[in-house]
């Protein structure tokens, strides 16, 4: 086994698998980039501690550029993100660390449970913060090409960092992406959102807890936090529900939603201010799945990680470590998510039906969606957008029939 994986190794250090970097050295990049580097106003000292004897780690380039064919349904990515031991690790969490919790809540404004769902989605709860180091991963990044505007004004960040005594050089550590830290921030928001909660003069996101869970609660409280205002509530969209006037990014007060038809799924009646809040209905597994109804510190969860699901991940996580917190719905288990392959396929299928897919690449995203839509609603179908295995086949098979016709 272990030659295999020596096999695999020199495989991946030979291949030419970054394109934007061919033709350049990792010395040619370093050349360049260092007096760059200088001119941002980077000390000598500094500059030396970041660039002297580095060199690129080719697993972070095979990361980076290997896409995943499957796609985890949302049903099981909750099931992890909000699972028994982290929402026990979550409270012992909690508990063992109410003081600092309180101080952060009382200060900026964001429910503990909600910063604690970020710290154990992060790095279970400090456990687990990666071992990269960040300079050589961005360097990498930078010279592979492919976000290497983003990669270099990381690398600049950093060294903002180092000069003005925020962090040791051998502290930066983290994902092989360039987050760092218990709560997994980029050098950019560090700058921006870190803070130094004990007054010690250091913004610590690594090793202190309290500087960490601090700089978090920042950035959602700059993001625009609302008291008393919950990220989401499951809702029931009634079988009737008009779709033909819906789309993911619409908002509408959430007494108008009610007009409509929707309810809580929790039973419960909406309250006065919630009902004058404006919400986006999202359907993340289709009408036949649960819905919700998110409102704007969904947003400002997404500030964090722009995905719906670490979002609804972080929003259940917390509603558990609440006491709270349950999908009072049934999950389409037999209609999962398609893969990247079949997604590529469906784009082409919706190209040789006439509809606009926005291209051919295997991400599933507005223009795909607003295509697979509008061809849910020619054939009469619920044109809720959902990409599942029952729609991928009929999508298949009108464009098979098509071709036989032809």
């Amino acid at each position: 086994m272990k030659h295999f994986f020596a096999a695999l190794l020199a495989l991946i250090l030979s291949a030419p698998v970054f394109a934007q970097a061919e033709g350049e050295s990792f010395t040619d990049w370093l050349n360049d980039f260092r007096p760059r580097l200088v001119a941002s106003g980077a000390s000598p000292q500094t500059v030396s501690a970041m660039l002297d004897g580095l060199e690129p780690n080719m697993i972070v380039i095979e990361r980076d550029q290997t896409q995943p064919e499957f796609v985890r349904p949302l049903w099981e990515y909750l099931d992890i993100a909000a699972s028994e031991r982290r929402v026990s690790d979550g409270r012992n969490a909690l508990r063992e660390n109410h003081v600092t919790f309180g101080a952060i809540e009382d200060g900026l404004g964001v429910p503990r449970e909600i910063v604690a769902a970020i710290w154990g989605l992060e790095s279970s709860y400090g456990a687990i913060t990666g071992n990269h180091d960040v300079v050589q991963s961005l360097a990498t990044l930078a010279w592979e090409g492919r976000r290497r505007t983003w990669a270099e004004a990381q690398l600049i960040a950093v060294a903002r960092m180092l000069d003005n005594g925020y962090a040791f050089r051998e502290e930066l550590t983290g994902s092989w992406a360039g987050a760092m830290g218990q709560t997994q921030f980029i050098p950019e928001t560090y700058l921006a959102r870190a803070i130094d909660f004990d007054g010690d003069g250091r913004r610590n996101i690594w090793t202190d807890y309290g500087d960490a869970l601090a700089s978090t609660a920042n950035l959602l409280s700059q993001a625009g936090w609302t008291a008393d205002v919950p990220p989401a509530v499951e809702v029931v969209v009634p079988d009737d529900f008009d779709l033909s006037s819906w789309t993911p990014d619409q908002q509408r007060m959430t007494a108008e939603w009610s007009t409509r038809g929707i309810t809580r799924a929790d039973g419960e009646a909406w309250s006065a201010d919630l009902n004058m809040r404006a919400a986006r209905l999202i359907l993340p597994a289709g009408l036949h799945g649960p819905g919700f109804l998110t409102y704007s510190n969904f947003g400002a969860i997404k500030r964090y990680n722009n995905s719906t699901s670490y979002a609804l991940g972080v929003w259940l996580l917390s509603e558990r470590l609440a006491g709270r917190g349950q999908i009072h719905q049934s999950w389409p288990l037999d209609n999962p998510p398609i893969t990247r392959s079949q997604t590529q396929e469906m784009q082409q299928a919706l190209v040789d039906l006439g509809y606009d897919p926005g291209g051919v690449d295997g991400i599933f995203g507005p223009n795909t969606r607003r295509a697979l839509m509008a061809f849910q609603r020619q054939r009469g179908e619920l044109a809720d957008g959902y990409a599942g295995r029952l729609m991928y086949d009929a999508v298949i098979a009108a464009r098979n029939a098509r071709q036989a016709g032809e």
